[in-house]
């Protein structure tokens, strides 16, 4: 029996690992910059959580969330999402009572049943950030800049933001009442997912990708024009923001996100001439979200990323990530005694923070050697019976192809030395 991965994931082997370091680090240091701490929350949850959070109308909790029952009749859930777990954390321990607004960072493997295909996976990595306790556009703003320099910083291009308000509790029901409305004398005309969202969750209406929809979502009424006073006025104020800080943007009538826990501001961005099917970042804000889960009435806004489609986009726009210039040694050995010292010296070059690897002890020099240029390594160190006699050692230079005899004592201070 062969087995492989399962359906919808994949192995991030060796070769790839330096486009991953390269995103992570950049994620890291731009949340950094912004003034953001980490938070790391566990890979399941209470089920309830996503289906009071999320949506229990949502596709994500109806049809793709990995729930299953334990040994003790919890039922549970692998993450789906990252705000409701760490809105949940927020409240659990008492973050309320810290200075706000927030600012919290993740980095996580997200898991949801879909269908695979280019850019969507069944495992992901999702990079996001929340900031929760404060109500003003500006922090809207805020999170947008964060993930639009996160995709500059990596050196991503042709990028596009698309923005829109969809109301709050206030003026959100006029609207899906016209909205409603003006589907039902369409009904007949619309795919079996949106007959079923017509009187369940008629705003996903707007997010459908089936063909025969389109027309009808190009023209259905706007969230936009039937916001409220206050809507209104951040609406307004975020626009003002973001060309402010220099980000350039389309309002798009059309953009609702999937989650139920949205309120006012929603955007994405996406890569080139790809459209709203490969979005690389999705967020918004989520007002209510924090007094479903049983706190009071506390403002809280994000974005998650999937990093899959951050490192697609970086090969396919033929970014290049600089090597890391980080010494590697090599040590080779000939003969039983420069073996047992071979051993010896790849422990001691470690010990001291040079990562070294022993040669293969059936082979020969020239194999080993092979076998180092292989491994990436940038030095070798040669170990044989007439070195030892000398109490010397041979230090190869694999990427100059220089190599010199040093003192064995100082071979940790020559590798040291050029790390």
């Amino acid at each position: 029996m062969t087995f492989q991965a399962s359906r919808g994931t994949v192995d991030i082997l060796p070769e790839e690992q330096k486009h991953w370091r390269f995103v992570q680090d950049k994620a890291r240091e731009i949340a950094r910059r912004f003034g953001y701490e980490r938070i790391d929350t566990p890979v399941f949850e209470d089920a309830q959580l996503f289906e009071r959070g999320v949506g229990d109308t949502t596709d994500i909790v109806e049809k793709e969330t990995y729930s299953f029952e334990d040994r003790g009749g919890d039922m549970l859930t692998l993450r789906a999402e990252g705000t409701a777990p760490v809105c949940r954390a927020y409240l659990q321990h008492g973050m309320h009572n810290l200075p706000q607004p927030v600012r919290l960072y993740y980095i996580c493997p997200v898991f949801r049943y879909e269908r695979p295909q280019a850019g969507r996976f069944r495992q992901h990595t999702q990079f996001g950030i929340e900031v929760i306790g404060d109500p003003d556009a500006n922090v809207d703003a805020e999170v947008i800049e964060v993930s639009w320099r996160f995709l500059e910083s990596v050196g991503l291009s042709d990028l596009s933001l698309t923005i829109n308000s969809i109301g709050d509790s206030q003026c959100r029901p006029a609207y899906l009442e016209e909205l409603t409305n003006y589907y039902r004398g369409r009904q007949d005309r619309l795919c079996e997912d949106c007959q079923r969202r017509l009187d369940r969750n008629p705003l996903r209406l707007l997010d459908c990708k089936q063909e025969n929809c389109q027309p009808h979502v190009l023209n259905a009424p706007h969230s936009a024009g039937h916001l409220c006073g206050d809507c209104e006025e951040r609406w307004t104020d975020l626009r003002s923001y973001l060309g402010e800080i220099g980000l350039k943007f389309e309002v798009d009538h059309r953009l609702v996100r999937g989650l139920d826990y949205y309120t006012r501001t929603v955007f994405e961005i996406s890569p080139p001439k790809e459209g709203r099917m490969v979005t690389i970042v999705g967020g918004g804000r989520y007002d209510g979200l924090i007094e479903q889960l049983g706190g009071r009435p506390t403002p809280g806004i994000g974005f998650g990323m999937g990093l899959e489609r951050v490192v697609d986009n970086l090969k396919r726009q033929e970014v290049e990530i600089a090597a890391q210039s980080v010494t590697k040694a090599l040590v080779a050995h000939m003969g039983d005694a420069a073996k047992l010292r071979a051993v010896k010296m790849a422990s001691e070059l470690r010990a001291s923070g040079v990562a070294a690897i022993l040669g293969p002890p059936s082979r020969g020099l020239r194999s080993q050697l092979r076998y180092a240029n292989s491994s990436d390594c940038t030095h070798a160190v040669i170990l044989g019976d007439d070195e030892l006699a000398r109490d010397v050692a041979i230090i190869r230079d694999l990427e100059q192809g220089e190599q010199r005899e040093v003192p064995l004592g100082a071979v940790i201070d020559e590798l040291t030395a050029a790390d």
